[in-house]
């Protein structure tokens, strides 16, 4: 998809925000790389993963993603000549242990989940390898003392030398000769071997070697003769041990090595499904819902809202501030195929554009969008926008020769179901040419059938929608009495500048209006009145769509309520069917779970012709109503 088209309408700003709700860098990174998508096929299981993940959090949680990592770079670079480090493995560890919460979820979705079972399939099971590094490295990232017998040895006779030079030193500390020979009585280190500060004028009273002085030279540090075997040992005991941790990390390191493939191939699944979750988190925090994916050719968007604006709004009211979003309704491609929306300036008409384009941007990248139920979204090849004055700022043209090359391009690249949208069509030149102009680009577009949505001020390119037949107006309401703007939109009315009657307000002189009055043109005249002839008409066929659209919305969410209703119900009667089942399979010795007491027990006998079961619970039995006994099901 046109990558100008994601800039100017902030779908970047949709990734990052998608990418807050997400749980873990995995799903993160996929949602700061999501775009549109133009395969149906696509697109629609992308959505009918979030609404099974939807549909999965009104019964059972969002997947549990505590304790999984990136841990894809370290995977990777599990290969000879290098070795993994047990900090490294601590993570992988803690990683592989959260799958499996992530399969108890899993296991918990219902049959009717198939997108996102499909997408689970992929999880594999690693609890063999997590086991063998719980059982080498704790989860601090340090080797265990336990992890080979070796090393417990190796470790266990270096406690040994050190509790042993550490009675050497004492008993030197202890004589007062030594002592007196020191420049303070406590021994130090130098590198891993225990020294004593003898004064150098003592130098040989304390037999042993000298490893360094002090800078001055009065200190001369000194490890005692009986403590120097002492310590080559124990340098010898850490090679041993250096290369018997080498040995188990080389292990581990090769078992990391060959399940590398199946272990990536979870953490992609993982950053699926945790870009699923995010979708459905940002799809709650915004009051936004899955559109329908139409093959038709058909755009319904139903309370439609700017999710920044959203996004504004919910930060406003974290101040304590007022901020209303105002959504509009739009459609196309059903009676039309150009809308052509005029109106004051501020009042929101550039907004609607950029609210349909970001609409259709998200519903094609797979997310939910911030309109209501019932809406749909078709499946454009492109989206093409030309809106603001970006170009001439970048490029040093005039506004009108930016939005004159961007037009180029729309018209190269333009096809019947290319999304175009143009704000300010035929503005930055003379009114007569800028509308003719427009007109013809408009006339073009509509040969080609694209879905084109355009504003303009020019009151000339109002008469296209009564001699298009494919073309319709729309305007962004105005309140007369305020003079502001409502920010509706309103399909089927042309707007009006207002300026005459809102300078009439303000108070310039009557003789004033009355000459801009009489200057308007004839045919600005005659517009005006054709346009108001239609006007009662054109709002009563709108009212009467809007009608007819809630109408079928409340029949379809009837009618879905009545299928999950029923749906429901047959869950009910197949879960007590499998019970029935399961109390008829039962045998003495068999274990249960009596409820009443929430312990477990062994069947003694059965009475179904009284609904009781007798059951033994410790060293008692019990006679319990067989309405008490859950069963866990036995493995094959």
């Amino acid at each position: 998809m046109d990558r100008h088209t994601l800039d100017i309408i902030d779908f970047d700003r949709i990734r990052q925000i998608l990418a807050e709700h997400t749980n873990c860098a995995l799903g993160r990174q996929k949602a700061l790389k999501i775009k549109p998508a133009i395969s149906g096929k696509l697109i629609k299981q992308w959505s009918r993963q979030v609404t099974e993940m939807i549909e999965a959090g009104s019964y059972t949680d969002l997947p549990p993603f505590g304790g999984i990592h990136d841990i894809r770079a370290a995977v990777q670079a599990a290969v000879p000549p290098h070795c993994l480090e047990p900090d490294d493995f601590a993570i992988v560890a803690e990683t592989l242990d959260a799958t499996h919460s992530i399969v108890n979820w899993v296991n918990s979705l219902r049959e009717d989940a198939t997108e996102l079972r499909a997408v689970c399939e992929n999880i594999g099971d690693f609890k063999s390898i997590g086991d063998a590094i719980h059982r080498i490295v704790d989860t601090k990232g340090e080797i265990r003392d336990d992890a080979s017998a070796k090393l417990r040895k190796i470790r266990t006779d270096i406690a040994n030398a050190k509790i042993s030079i550490g009675h050497v030193v004492d008993r030197l500390l202890r004589n007062k000769n030594v002592t007196r020979w020191l420049r303070y009585p406590q021994a130090t280190f130098h590198d891993d071997r225990l020294v004593l500060p003898l004064a150098a004028e003592y130098r040989g009273r304390v037999s042993g070697i000298v490893h360094r002085s002090s800078d001055s030279g009065a200190t001369l540090f000194v490890e005692p003769a009986e403590a120097v075997e002492l310590n080559n040992k124990i340098i010898s005991l850490k090679a041993d041990e250096t290369a018997e941790i080498n040995r188990l990390l080389w292990h581990l390191t090769h078992l990391v090595q060959v399940n590398s493939k199946e272990i990536l191939k979870t953490l992609d699944t993982l950053a699926i499904i945790d870009l699923i979750v995010a979708k459905v988190r940002f799809a709650w925090a915004y009051d936004m819902a899955c559109p329908h994916i139409s093959t038709d050719g058909k755009l319904q968007l139903n309370q439609a809202r700017h999710p920044l604006l959203v996004q504004m709004q919910k930060e406003a009211r974290a101040r304590s501030e007022d901020m209303e979003v105002v959504p509009i309704n739009i459609r196309l491609g059903d009676d039309f195929d150009v809308l052509v929306i005029t109106g004051p300036n501020t009042g929101g008409k550039t907004v609607a554009l950029k609210t349909v384009a970001l609409h259709c941007a998200m519903a094609q990248a797979g997310l939910p969008i911030p309109a209501k139920p019932g809406s749909q979204v078709p499946i454009y090849t492109d989206i093409l926008v030309d809106i603001g004055d970006e170009q001439s700022m970048q490029q040093s043209l005039s506004t009108f020769s930016a939005h004159l090359k961007r037009l180029m391009v729309i018209l190269k690249r333009a096809r019947a179901k290319t999304l175009i949208l143009i704000d300010e069509l035929g503005a930055g030149t003379d009114p007569d040419e800028g509308a003719a102009l427009g007109r013809a680009m408009v006339t073009e577009l509509l040969e080609r059938r694209c879905p084109c949505l355009v504003t303009t001020h020019l009151g000339v390119l109002k008469s296209l929608a009564y001699t298009e037949g494919r073309a319709e107006n729309a305007c962004v309401d105005f309140d007369p009495q305020t003079l502001r703007p409502t920010y509706r939109l309103l399909i089927g009315e042309p707007g009006n500048s207002n300026a005459i009657n809102i300078a009439e307000r303000l108070g310039l002189p009557k003789e004033l209006i009355e000459g801009a009055r009489h200057h308007l043109s004839g045919s600005h005249e005659q517009l005006t009145r054709a346009i108001k002839g239609t006007l009662l008409s054109r709002r009563q066929a709108e009212r009467a769509r809007a009608e007819a659209e809630d109408a079928k919305l409340q029949a379809q969410q009837q009618k879905q309520a009545a299928e999950q209703e029923l749906k429901d119900l047959q869950d009910q009667q197949d879960a007590f069917q499998k019970w029935v089942n399961m109390i008829l399979s039962l045998r003495p010795g068999d274990e249960v779970h009596v409820k009443q007491f929430d312990r477990s027990g062994k069947v003694v006998r059965m009475q179904l012709h009284k609904q009781l079961a007798v059951v033994s619970v410790g060293a008692m039995e019990i006679e319990v109503p067989i309405r008490e006994l859950t069963i866990t099901e036995k493995d094959n």
